[in-house]
């Protein structure tokens, strides 16, 4: 808990008076680290009338807004019942609102204390304002706070500069980025990680690199966001190849840069470099939060290695949700379908409530497995029980169900009938199984629906011409084709990715650019 004297108006004198005068506070420091404690401190506060006392209702404050085991919501109760909030005051439910999923709220609180508080924000103040429009990508509204900082003369506070930085970095706004960045050349290592940041983020992941090298230190900030930076770019073995250099330079990698390296492990296939990476984590007793457990778990979901997965899932301290999410959806698509159904049943068991991400996988399950009635009673659960509204993927899921049982124009019926706007990849389902059944006519139909959503995309005219050849119309087929060819439309070609003794090829459907191809299609033509 961030200790609150250093922050109030009043002298240390005075707070530590205050503090011996009344026990509980110094509680609040001491023995405070759960939601049950602060309760019990604030229940005292209310009974003895202190709680709307400013000076007493501070740290409790500070604990609901700021605490990873707070309370933002009771926070602004707690906030409410200040008669006239101090400085440190909004500033807490500023901030811990910028921290929070509903950062707007931060926004409406600061515009209430500039217009009707007589206490007026302080340079403290205007970082949380500005992660709060970084949050919401709303840079544009933010640069007019911007202008504000500048006509107080506050724009050089580093404070207040590096959150500018930041919340142009994460809304795109590159140009205004370098502006404010150029305007203080003095090293700041919180700014130039926010540009490292900002440019892996909008794509320009060479430039963010360039900065990277030039940084005249680092810290493990600064590592973690050029490795998610590779990673969010799909350069995932620079990404890998960056953690080796980290660690010959003996830096320390936080449990931000071992997601980050799962994630990239996950996406390569690379299960012998993710198994290294969970054995790091073990051997460097990295805390096993709910993020790290589920990106392990995702790992091995998608490295194939489903057995590993289970159990880490049973093993874990602590399961999020998002812990159940993964290892659901990772059964699914490892088939193991009864299984995922079988875990989301004692899912339903538990204390956690199911949210739109686990019908994804439940769905999966049903469609893999080809359930299409139980796929329809959990459709109907996820609403009418759980209160969620499906989405595009959710429809995606029942279509793909539903074409794969070859009921084709039942599924061409919920996708004219659902509540949102179909895209291109739920008709691309339905135009594959109109392939597998033999549909033309529905075939012509999705195609055309795909076509007029992006005539730019292949999907549509390489599934409709394979469609067109397996019902032996190969004029027909052959048109597609060279449509495609005449508007200058290419099929990206396939690849895929295998593990060598810890090292990832990849390999291009017609390619020679491998260094072993020749010795590969040799291979391949002897065995023909």
């Amino acid at each position: 808990m961030i200790p609150f004297s250093c922050s109030l108006a009043s002298p240390s004198t005075s707070i530590s008076k205050f503090i011996s005068d009344h026990p509980h506070l110094s509680m609040l420091e001491k023995d405070c680290t759960s939601m049950k404690d602060i309760r019990n401190i604030h229940a005292h506060l209310l009974k003895t009338g202190l709680a709307k006392h400013p000076l007493a209702v501070s740290p409790v404050l500070a604990f609901y807004a700021t605490a990873p085991a707070g309370d933002i919501n009771y926070a602004y109760l707690v906030f409410t019942q200040i008669h006239s909030p101090n400085l440190f005051s909004w500033n807490t439910i500023i901030r811990g609102f910028s921290q929070s999923s509903t950062p707007q709220l931060a926004l409406y609180l600061f515009i209430e204390m500039l217009i009707f508080s007589s206490v007026q924000p302080h340079r403290l103040t205007y970082p949380s304002v500005f992660k709060a429009y970084a949050q919401l990508g709303l840079a544009h509204y933010g640069a007019q706070l911007h202008g504000r900082v500048i006509k107080l003369g506050l724009q050089f506070d580093s404070f207040i500069r590096n959150t500018i930085i930041y919340m142009y970095a994460n809304c795109g706004f590159l140009s205004e980025m370098w502006k404010v960045f150029y305007e203080r050349m003095d090293f700041d290592v919180v700014a130039w990680n926010s540009m490292v940041m900002g440019l892996a983020k909008c794509g320009q992941i060479d430039e963010s690199r360039k900065l990277f090298d030039e940084m005249l230190h680092r810290n493990t900030v600064s590592w973690n966001s050029m490795i998610s930076g590779y990673v969010r770019n799909g350069r995932l073995r620079e990404a890998l190849d960056l953690f080796c250099q980290m660690q010959r330079e003996r830096i320390k990698p936080s449990e931000f840069t071992m997601v980050s390296l799962l994630n990239a492990s996950a996406r390569l296939g690379a299960l012998k470099q993710g198994e290294w990476i969970h054995e790091c984590i073990r051997k460097n007793d990295f805390k096993q939060n709910v993020i790290v457990t589920t990106s392990i778990i995702d790992m091995y979901c998608k490295c194939g290695s489903i057995g590993k997965a289970i159990q880490v899932f049973e093993m874990a301290p602590v399961r999020g949700l998002s812990c159940w999410n993964t290892m659901i959806l990772g059964l699914a698509m490892n088939g193991c379908e009864n299984e995922a159904l079988q875990l989301f049943s004692r899912l339903e068991c538990s204390n956690l409530r199911p949210d739109d991400v686990t019908f994804v996988g439940v769905l999966t399950a049903c469609n893999y497995s080809g359930l299409v009635d139980k796929a329809k009673e959990y459709l109907s659960s996820m609403t009418n029980t759980y209160k969620i509204n499906p989405s595009i993927k959710h429809y995606s899921c029942m279509v793909d169900t539903l074409g794969r049982a070859g009921l084709l124009e039942e599924a061409e019926e919920l996708i004219r009938n659902m509540p949102v706007n179909p895209d291109a990849i739920i008709w691309s389902s339905l135009l594959s199984a109109c392939r597998k059944h033999g549909n033309v006519e529905l075939a012509k139909r999705a195609a055309k629906h795909i076509v007029d959503l992006d005539g730019n995309e292949s999907c549509g005219y390489v599934l409709l011409s394979n469609v067109y050849a397996a019902s032996y119309q190969f004029e027909e087929a052959m048109d597609q084709r060279l449509s495609m060819k005449d508007k200058q439309i290419e099929k990206e070609p396939g690849c895929s990715l295998i593990e060598v003794n810890g090292k990832i090829h990849e390999f291009v459907a017609g390619g020679r650019l491998h260094p072993q191809a020749q010795e590969v299609y040799s291979l391949l033509s002897g065995s023909g």
